[in-house]
């Protein structure tokens, strides 16, 4: 048997014998994910759960892919046409596409990148439609001393060169809300109503914010009455804790049972997607994480 083999039968072996107790402590939302123990997960099916890529860097795609489907969900965010392959062999949706995009900074509320960017999109419309694929992730970049009317209309007048290939292929381009505060400064589309506002004035049902809540949390706080009051205008939601971009457990001041809760009573169909930089040394003790947070969200 291979080595890669090994280490996935490994997994499989790690993720059905994980229990959330010692390493986060048995009180507050870890205790309460940690009752199931190690039986397979039992998900209400009321979230659509997904995790992104990048923070479990130090597993091959088809070792969170085994990961993932031993939890009992099947979803990857942030995953490239390169590696769609990957997905439809182990039967794992890219819950969001990326690689269209220049860089976070670069963006479309600066029109000196609009030529590169359109003929971007346009490519991997086609591709993530062709694939199967609806969501397909896009950044406002920085403001770089621009207003942000100024930058609304850069984006409007960008975004709506590629909008009608949009609709007409399916596919959902959803821009990414960030705090400029912490994380990505100067970032344009560092508050909801900016971007709220964009949806409105480019009208098309296939334009969508990426509600980040952590970045959300840094930047404005009110993250249940902003996703009640205006949950039509987001496509994709991200977690993590707050502060640090941690686990999302009982260390950190979001409660992520009742944010879930109001997603869901939103009616919304969409996907979840943990991002939280899990703290654990093991690998072990990232799935460990992993398995938790979708415990947490799972209302």
């Amino acid at each position: 048997m291979s080595h890669s083999l090994d280490r996935r039968t490994l997994l499989r072996n790690l993720v059905a014998s994980t229990v959330g107790i010692t390493a986060l402590g048995t009180t507050g939302l870890t205790a309460m994910a940690a009752e199931q123990g190690s039986n397979p997960l039992q998900l209400k099916g009321n979230i659509n759960h997904a995790v992104c890529r990048w923070p479990f860097h130090m597993l091959s795609l088809e070792e969170l892919c085994e990961v993932v489907k031993s939890l009992g969900f099947s979803a990857i965010d942030l995953v490239g046409p390169n590696e769609w392959h990957i997905l439809k062999e182990e039967g794992v949706d890219c819950s969001m596409c990326n690689g269209a995009e220049i860089s976070l900074e670069e963006g479309w509320a600066d029109t000196k990148y609009h030529p590169e960017l359109i003929e971007r999109y346009r490519k991997h419309i086609d591709l993530v439609a062709g694939a199967g694929y609806r969501n397909l992730i896009c950044f406002s970049g920085n403001a770089r001393g621009m207003d942000e009317e100024t930058g609304l209309k850069n984006a409007v007048a960008g975004l709506k060169q590629i909008m009608g290939q949009a609709e007409k292929r399916g596919v959902v381009i959803q821009m990414e809300l960030f705090n400029s505060k912490v994380d990505h400064p100067d970032y344009m589309c560092d508050n909801s109503p900016w971007g709220i506002e964009l949806c409105k004035r480019l009208g098309s049902p296939n334009f969508k914010l990426l509600y980040d809540i952590y970045h959300m949390q840094i930047s404005e706080g009110d993250i249940i009455r902003t996703i009640t009051d205006h949950h039509e205008y987001f496509g994709h939601y991200h977690t993590a804790g707050v502060p640090g971009r941690n686990e999302i457990d009982d260390t950190q001041e979001l409660y992520y049972p009742a944010i879930a809760r109001a997603i869901k009573n939103t009616g919304f169909d969409g996907y979840v997607a943990q991002e939280f930089i899990p703290t654990r040394d093991s690998i072990e003790g990232k799935i460990q994480s992993l398995k938790t947070a979708i415990q947490i969200c799972d209302v």
